[in-house]
């Protein structure tokens, strides 16, 4: 099932019949253990009204309330190799490779949801970088118990020089105004998502695709409880958090977002994650 936050409510699509929750508030909502569960009970009671479903394109907004956005950095092969070669001339390539052999996992704080787009918004490249891309991820939602309840699609805007100048700079080159997207739902459901799942990526300029990738989620060197369990170890997260499993997608060295670019991430059964960029 499908779960949409939008400004007049929570949409639940389930079996292509849409139903609003009892529920107001999103933090309450998505933070129990056993949401699948907790919303298939829920559904008994509720009555499909297909008029919700014109809210879905109309009033959507991100999947994200008073919750953290947190990331995973160099869990795909794909993902070290551009590291390295960012960081070459600042003497730090080592540092990617290290991470990517080493037990514990790159973790790194993101956005909090005020600093967070939805579909159809604008992401945001920094004045001050001239080497921009998006990393479209697989990201889990979280509850507070730390168990993983659903999962979305999230854009992790970065600026690769910022990041090669110097490792010390992540969190400018992550972190900024309009750097996350989330949306454009949260899919829950029983099992864990499947490991052969496809994560699709377009930019589109000026009505002409000028890249596109795909890949496997099971290209994951880590997996997703792993990356969670270190998160947690020292961590409260009351309302549940977001994490950013790491991208396998990464455009060649000589590209770089502009103003206008079009970015659509689509991942099967969750959706496509559409925006547009701007500075």
């Amino acid at each position: 099932m499908k779960i949409y936050n939008t400004a007049q409510g929570i949409i639940i699509n389930h079996n292509n019949q849409y139903f609003s929750s009892q529920e107001k508030d999103w933090n309450i909502f998505v933070n129990r253990s056993n949401l699948f569960e907790a919303v298939s009970n829920e559904l008994q009671q509720l009555k499909a009204d297909d008029q919700l479903q014109e809210l879905i394109t109309s009033a959507i907004l991100p999947p994200i309330s008073n919750q953290e956005i947190w990331a995973s950095g160099v869990t795909y092969f794909r993902s070290r190799e551009a590291r390295v070669e960012e960081s070459k001339d600042a003497k730090g390539g080592d540092f990617y490779t290290r991470v990517y052999d080493a037990e514990r996992p790159e973790l790194f704080f993101k956005a909090t949801a005020y600093r967070t787009v939805g579909p159809g918004d604008k992401v945001r490249i920094r004045k001050d970088s001239k080497w921009n891309v998006p990393e479209p991820e697989l990201t889990l939602f979280i509850c507070s118990k730390g168990t993983i309840e659903g999962y979305t699609i999230g854009n992790d805007m970065s600026s690769r020089d910022i990041e090669g100048e110097n490792p010390l700079y992540l969190p400018q080159a992550k972190s900024y105004n309009g750097a996350a997207a989330l949306g454009p739902c949260l899919l829950v459901q029983e099992n864990p998502i499947d490991p052969d799942t496809n994560i699709n990526m377009e930019i589109i300029r000026e009505s002409a695709i000028v890249f596109a990738d795909n890949i496997s989620i099971n290209q994951m060197k880590r997996k997703h409880t792993e990356l969670v369990g270190y998160l947690f170890r020292e961590l409260d997260f009351p309302y549940g958090a977001f994490l950013m499993t790491g991208t396998g997608i990464i455009p060649t060295d000589d590209f770089t977002l502009h103003v206008g670019d079009i970015i659509k991430i689509t991942i099967k059964g969750i959706g496509t994650l559409e925006n547009t960029v701007a500075l």
